[in-house]
């Protein structure tokens, strides 16, 4: 569908597995030379094996490991012309904002919001020199709406993340960090742009909800179902690829028609 990413590097953090490693076996399926970018090693190579491409093991809240990854992909594969940072991560307990602990606070905050920055500052730089690059973030629905709120997909449908304010605040701030690095490098040739997506049936999704509240969550979307890693994956593919190319700083929601905006 995509000729132009034929031989393309793709760099995708948070590549080990659900929506990363859906993006990369796309990616992969177009022709990319794929970097997965992720913790678990052995998962890794899974996702190598099926790609043809490599599996790095990196803590993306870790400027120097992001450093080091992406020496490593560059030596064997190339320069990156398409950067997925879709690495998210932090530990927090769902309840009440006073509630939320600064050290949950912290690790949703650098799991996320952190996590996407220090990937972009390691990735632009080059694609800024090259005067080519297309980045896509990833954030959520919960950056959009309260998932503690009545049909927010909080709690009340089994949301795992439900009423903790610092992924909403996390992934809000991707979005603006998105916008703003869209708008800084538009003129050295490099888009950015930011997929939030709602509720995706993935590993994690089977293990903190059951088949009835994935049904419940699912009759809350107007197209009656629960998103795919390839939804995302879809949306990554056409906003990296040239039929976006005057498309900038958008965020692109791949919700069910959750989120109308």
């Amino acid at each position: 569908m995509y000729p132009e990413l034929n031989g393309t590097v793709v760099v995708v953090t948070g590549g080990s597995r659900g929506i990363g490693a859906g993006t990369a076996r796309a990616f992969a399926a177009e022709g990319a030379k794929v970097a997965a970018i992720g913790r678990d090693q052995a998962a890794l190579d899974e996702v190598a094996e099926e790609t043809g491409g490599i599996g790095v093991a990196a803590d993306v809240t870790d400027l120097a490991a992001i450093e080091a990854a992406r020496h490593r992909i560059e030596d064997e594969l190339g320069p990156a012309g398409v950067l997925c940072a879709f690495a998210g991560g932090g530990i927090a307990r769902p309840g009440p904002t006073a509630a939320l602990t600064e050290d949950e606070w912290r690790s949703v905050l650098d799991g996320n919001l952190t996590a996407t920055f220090l990937t972009l500052k390691s990735f632009l730089p080059g694609m800024q020199e090259r005067k080519a690059g297309s980045i896509i973030t990833m954030s959520s629905s919960a950056g959009r709406m309260p998932t503690n709120l009545p049909g927010g997909g909080g709690r009340e449908l089994g949301n795992p993340w439900g009423a903790v304010v610092a992924y909403e605040a996390a992934k809000a701030g991707v979005q603006a960090l998105t916008r703003h690095a869209a708008a800084e490098v538009g003129a050295d040739g490099v888009r950015v742009n930011c997929v939030a997506p709602g509720t995706i049936r993935t590993e994690r999704t089977a293990r903190y909800m059951s088949p009835e509240i994935q049904e419940t969550v699912a009759a809350s979307h107007p197209l009656g179902r629960l998103g795919e890693p390839g939804d995302v994956a879809g949306a990554a593919l056409f906003l990296a690829s040239g039929q976006s190319a005057w498309l900038t700083g958008l965020t692109v929601d791949v919700a069910g028609g959750r989120v109308m905006l």
